[in-house]
């Protein structure tokens, strides 16, 4: 693949700016679900206490320039918040903790992690990073790459046919006439037909840009692509409020209203500091006991293992783009403790630990621009906006259809990504065949495996199985030999 923009390269001013908000539009929603998920997870995570999206988004701001340092700008990567501590993070607030020790949990949490890729790190330091290509060769490495986005198709598919706009319905489970008890669901007020062709639109106008775009057409088509669903989601809203249609009621102007204050736009609604994860932590420091502790450290610590393995995959594909081993060259060791680190300063400010975005690295592909220039002005982006409420609002209010559409084509690309990978693969050799088969099985098959708060991810139970069918076939086949 011919870069337009190399790693080292810098755009115009102009162009670096527009070329960093097409970065944070790829990254931000998924960026921004992680606190929701964990506020919806616990009842404790309400109103003022709820944790704060603008400050999860500074976080993954400050954490991705101090990856950016640790990796000596040689990596195009951004680090967003992390689905993978979700489950840890709802650990952090179980029982009769209190919100502000629960706080504490998160950032404790996030240097129990961090401390692990460091200790690696200092290992790969001494011993070399040989040994992860030998554990992890391409045959390997390539099925564990296309699972990542393959994993998330379902998310996306699901996303192309839901509007932003959500009602809520009880219902009543009833198991031989005798009622189970009442549950309450949210549901997409649009009808999923109006949706799809507001997702359609998004994916037809992105892949356009991207294959017959002229100069910046080609370099954003994430940007217009978002746009022109946006607007065609616009007119079936305004149009469904006209004419009192719900089913074409697509976006949620709710965002926007918390920027009025008795009907007016003022200083204060429009730029306001985000609720730091530090400040309500610092509350609760007095009352850690360390059986919490020892809690937190059972429920981050596994996870941070398991996350190992995706930063070797998200590290192998980023390096296939910009045909640079970042392994040897910053070396694993500095990836390691960027992405360690990075996390730490992300959950001190925002709550979530940080990690490496294959939403990045897909718009890196699609986009053909690797200036890790790029990155670090999405970085600050994401630190200034965070204080910016209308964009906030407006990022919030883009119905999950037009970022389906878009995740369509990011999701696709880490698939075909990790196909790629497997093209010098010699697939005529049985113990090539089956490593890859058991990791695509494994992985598309949604197998995961949990031990009290610890789930094993689908992609980490794939990666593990193809890494042990390696050893033993190969160490087989040397027997054989």
């Amino acid at each position: 693949m011919k870069l337009i923009y190399g790693v080292k390269d810098k755009p115009k001013f102009g162009q670096l700016i527009v070329f960093a908000i097409q970065q944070l539009l790829a990254i931000m929603a998924a960026t921004l679900v992680v606190p929701v998920i964990t506020n919806g997870s616990s009842d404790k995570l309400v109103g003022e206490n709820a944790m704060s999206t603008a400050a999860a988004l500074l976080g993954a701001g400050l954490g991705t320039l101090v990856y950016v340092l640790f990796t000596k700008a040689k990596s195009p990567v951004f680090l967003g918040s992390s689905f993978a501590f979700l489950g840890s993070m709802a650990a952090a607030f179980a029982g009769e903790i209190t919100v502000q020790v629960g706080y504490v949990g998160l950032i404790l949490g996030a240097v129990f992690a961090g401390l692990v890729y460091v200790v690696i790190a200092l290992v790969v330091k001494l011993v070399g990073a040989g040994w992860v290509n030998k554990l992890m060769p391409a045959v390997v490495i390539g099925p564990t790459v296309a699972i990542i986005g393959l994993s998330l198709a379902g998310n996306a598919v699901g996303d192309l046919t839901a509007g932003g706009l959500k009602g809520v319905q009880t219902v009543e489970t009833i198991v031989d006439g005798v009622s189970q008890g009442v549950t309450t669901q949210t549901f997409s007020i649009a009808s999923p037909y109006v949706a799809l062709i507001c997702g359609l639109v998004t994916l037809a106008v992105t892949m356009l840009c991207s294959t017959f775009g002229k100069k910046m057409a080609r370099l954003i088509p994430f940007i217009i692509g978002i746009l022109a669903g946006y607007a065609v989601a616009c007119v079936f809203t305004v149009i469904g409020n006209a004419a009192d249609i719900a089913e074409l009621k697509v976006i949620d102007f709710t965002p926007f209203q918390n920027l009025l204050t008795d009907g007016k736009v003022t200083l204060e609604t429009f730029v306001s500091v985000p609720s730091m994860t530090f400040v309500t932590a610092f509350k609760g420091v007095k009352d850690l006991t360390p059986s919490y502790v020892g809690t937190i450290a059972v429920a981050y610590i596994p996870v941070a293992l398991v996350v190992f393995a995706e930063h070797i995959a998200d590290h192998k594909n980023i390096s296939s783009i910009i045909e640079t081993d970042l392994l040897e060259d910053p070396g694993l060791h500095r990836t390691l403790l960027g992405d360690g680190v990075g996390s730490m300063v992300g959950a001190f400010f925002g709550g979530c630990p940080n990690t490496t975005y294959g939403e990045s690295v897909g718009c890196v592909a699609i986009t053909r621009n690797a200036s890790v220039a790029t990155i670090v002005a999405a970085a600050i982006c994401a630190i200034l906006i965070s204080f910016v409420n209308p964009f906030v609002a407006f990022v919030n209010s883009i119905p999950s259809c037009v970022m389906g559409g878009v995740c369509m084509a990011l999701y696709g690309f880490i698939a075909v990504s990790g196909l790629k990978m497997l093209q010098k693969v010699d697939l005529e050799r049985n113990e090539n065949l089956f490593t890859a088969s058991v990791i695509f099985i494994a992985g598309i098959g949604g197998l995961t495996v949990s031990f009290g708060k610890v789930t094993i991810t689908s992609i980490a139970c794939a990666l593990i199985l193809g890494i042990l069918t390696n050893l033993l076939l190969t160490r087989k086949n040397r027997k054989d030999d």
